[in-house]
């Protein structure tokens, strides 16, 4: 009896000492991945937003986004201020989810976008300034409605991996920008409330970019020699 009760004690024991050890392990720690190299990088349209707010009417921020744009990105990650970005927005690809179609047409029309005559919105970065770390100012110009000014974002690198074998088999690295324009500055006055008033589409328009980017492939090891 004795023997019973001491072989079931140090099974109990021992099946908790093993659920502990498992407990404290936690899942298998991945392998690190190598820093991504210098080189041409190009927007990984499926890991990309951009989205616009504006109040409407001061009732709401009214919150929507370009659906189609694309990016060039030359990028070093061991000295930031050298890259140099181009993006490059389809205007056409606005949207307005739910929005009625009378709305659209608008922001579409000639009244605001025109985007039959002004198919593209561009900017193309002049001057990057590192702020912090990993934060940094983008300097550029924004063609916008056949306008071009000056602009300045706020952005953010996220980070990025040489590549992952057998599953993302290039350079991948992502950002997250931030800035603001007066769509009046690039002569788009339709609707802006009077002053005074907020009733109307706001002239102030902030927008978020997040973007991910592919680069220069992975590097394969060199093969083994006999």
């Amino acid at each position: 009896m004795k023997m019973t009760v001491a072989l079931v004690a140090a099974t109990l024991g021992l099946h908790a000492g093993l659920s502990q050890v498992a407990e404290s392990a936690g899942p298998p720690a991945m392998a690190p991945m190598a820093a991504p190299p210098a080189g041409a990088y190009k927007l990984d349209k499926s890991h990309a937003s951009l989205v616009l707010r504006a109040s409407h009417m001061g009732f709401s921020t009214y919150t929507t986004r370009f659906s189609r744009f694309d990016a060039d990105l030359t990028f070093d990650p061991r000295n930031l201020s050298a890259s140099k970005v181009v993006t490059a927005i389809d205007a056409s690809s606005f949207e307005m989810d739910a929005a009625p179609q009378m709305c659209l047409d608008i922001m579409k029309g000639p009244q605001m976008l025109d985007t039959a005559k002004f198919p593209q919105i561009v900017f193309k970065s002049e001057e990057i300034r590192v702020t912090g770390a990993k934060s940094m100012e983008i300097s550029g110009t924004l063609t916008l409605h056949g306008v071009m000014r000056p602009m300045v974002l706020m952005a953010t690198y996220n980070g990025g991996y040489a590549g992952m074998p057998n599953m993302d088999p290039q350079a991948r690295v992502g950002f997250s920008v931030h800035g603001s324009l007066k769509r009046s500055d690039f002569g788009i006055v339709y609707g802006v409330p009077a002053p005074g008033t907020t009733l109307g589409v706001g002239d102030l328009i902030d927008f978020s970019i997040e973007a991910e980017f592919t680069g220069p492939p992975l590097a394969t090891p060199a093969a083994q020699t006999h």
